[in-house]
């Protein structure tokens, strides 16, 4: 007998998302299962990449670019010059095109992903993609509609949009209380980065 899949979606302002779908994908390879992790908004730049790469069982793609993007509005005039270059602006609605078609991609090695022969799919950052106007409703109805019952699928990502929260059989939202950040303190080289 087959055994049902569920789905989990971990949100929150709190810190710990990837890193909780990380865990919970290293168990599963641990386990024998096949794992798909779909990096959505993040290049080849971060330290896990590294080592996710080497498990044997667990699958990687990203489809993310090397800058930032924000809508009009998000960030003061303070911050976008902080940002400079590293920040594209855009209006509400109406993403950079590039990176619509990069997401559209990963949106369509997902629905390959949770319709083909993984155990556990991993969509790292997919809400904030849904957020960011890069993903659409219509994306996430394919991949639910896509997804076998037997497949664990991991949605992560701030602002989880109702849609994925409705689907939901679990729902961790991780809750900042304190961060160091707030007083200046920037990523950290195998902590946050």
């Amino acid at each position: 007998m087959t055994q049902r899949g569920y789905i989990e979606v971990y949100t929150g302002n709190g810190k710990g998302k990837t890193t909780a779908a990380i865990g919970l994908a290293v168990r599963a390879a641990g386990a024998g299962k096949k794992v798909c992790i779909i990096q959505f908004m993040k290049s080849l730049a971060y330290s896990e990449q590294k080592v996710l790469q080497t498990i044997p069982g667990i699958t990687l793609i990203t489809c993310g670019k090397p800058y930032f993007i924000a809508k009009e509005g998000m960030l003061t005039k303070e911050q976008l010059a902080a940002w400079g270059d590293a920040v594209t602006v855009y209006p509400a609605g109406h993403p950079p095109a590039d990176y619509r078609a990069l997401i559209e991609a990963g949106v369509e090695q997902a629905v390959s992903a949770v319709s083909g022969g993984y155990d556990v799919v991993i969509l790292d950052e997919y809400n904030m993609a849904c957020w960011y106007d890069l993903a659409t409703a219509e994306d996430t109805a394919r991949i639910l509609a896509a997804r076998r019952p037997e497949v664990e699928l991991v949605v992560t990502g701030r602002n989880a949009p109702q849609q994925l929260l409705d689907a939901a059989d679990l729902i961790t939202e991780m809750k900042k209380i304190r961060h160091y950040f707030d007083k200046g303190v920037e990523a950290r080289k195998g902590i946050e980065d």
